[in-house]
């Protein structure tokens, strides 16, 4: 189960009940929106038992809406923080809360509304779900469901309401692309670590996979590093640091020295398998001293130890 928790990403929010704007960390996109002034929706308040899903039906308004947040490092229960306090301060009560054991797995995901690939991508084997409502005769409802790939989040958030109060009055299904930012770069020419760079300037790394006990990068082939290559090669100008990050686990001097162990190894690769040169990247190590979570719990320290691309070009 979620445990409650202090609201952690201040720029993730869900405004308003209904037709509300979601505010999203740079690199999100909006890639699904559906709207229905007089709908159903089956919303789940209980774990899928193998044989079925206790739901209650609510109707009026239905706002369906899919995100995807490229480049980020954050965990799926790490992005659900954001959305669970929003609507608790909204006036929402938590009807139903689960992870991806504890909401019954492939039954869950596949009995209840899911908008499909690839606007909505679900892990089975990692998702964050919760249900709510606005007590009362409100007609109020909501449900977020939150999942990722190696490379990036996934978000999707129904909303019902009471008909009429969505400012469209027709059903409407759109894919948006990622938002413009103050670059010259066209946005769809470039792949998912190039969006990042572009937008926010860094991109985690986390697909990568480091053999056991060492510093050396895992054999096979890495998407973000195909990505990144292919960036850095279409942009002969940039360049970009490779920075290795890890948990507090043992001193800072140890950490520094292996994180940037690691972190050169991303680099060779780049140079050796992708023919990136070796003028547009540079290797370092900062140890523990960014963490993206906390190193208390076995999953903070897995995010924790990571390495990142940073674009240090300033023109």
């Amino acid at each position: 189960m979620i445990r409650p928790a202090p609201f952690a990403l201040a720029c993730l929010w869900l405004a308003a009940p209904v037709a509300a704007e979601v505010l999203l960390p740079s690199g999100a996109a909006l890639r699904f929106e559906e709207r229905e002034t007089g709908g159903t929706y089956d919303l789940p308040i209980g774990a899928h038992n193998g044989d079925v899903m206790p739901t209650i039906r609510t109707e009026g308004a239905v706002l369906t809406r899919a995100y995807r947040i490229g480049g980020t490092g954050q965990s799926s229960y790490q992005i659900m923080l954001g959305f669970r306090q929003q609507l608790i301060d909204d006036g929402y009560d938590i009807l139903f809360e689960c992870d991806e054991d504890s909401c019954g797995g492939y039954d869950f995901r596949f009995d209840t509304d899911v908008v499909h690939e690839p606007e909505m991508h679900v892990d089975l084997g990692d998702f964050m779900f919760l249900s709510a409502h606005v007590p009362g005769d409100s007609g109020m409802f909501a449900s977020v469901l939150v999942s990722r790939s190696a490379s990036a989040g996934y978000i999707q958030v129904i909303e019902v309401g009471p008909r009429g109060e969505l400012p469209d009055p027709t059903v409407t299904s759109s894919k948006a692309e990622t938002p413009e930012t103050q670059t010259a770069v066209p946005q769809e020419a470039l792949g998912d670590v190039g969006q990042a760079m572009e937008s926010v300037g860094r991109y985690v790394l986390t697909d990568l996979r480091f053999e056991t006990g060492s510093s050396a990068l895992g054999d096979g082939t890495y998407d973000s590093l195909t990505d990144l290559a292919a960036y850095l090669k279409s942009h002969p100008t940039r360049r970009v640091a490779l920075v290795g990050h890890t948990d507090a686990e043992g001193p800072l001097s140890a950490n520094i020295a292996i994180s940037k162990r690691r972190a050169t190894s991303v680099l060779e690769r780049l140079v050796t398998a992708h023919g990136v040169p070796s003028s547009q990247l540079e290797a370092e190590g900062i140890g523990y001293l960014s963490p993206l979570a906390s190193n208390q719990s076995d999953e903070g320290r897995t995010f924790n130890r990571r390495v990142e691309a940073i674009l240090v070009t300033t023109d």
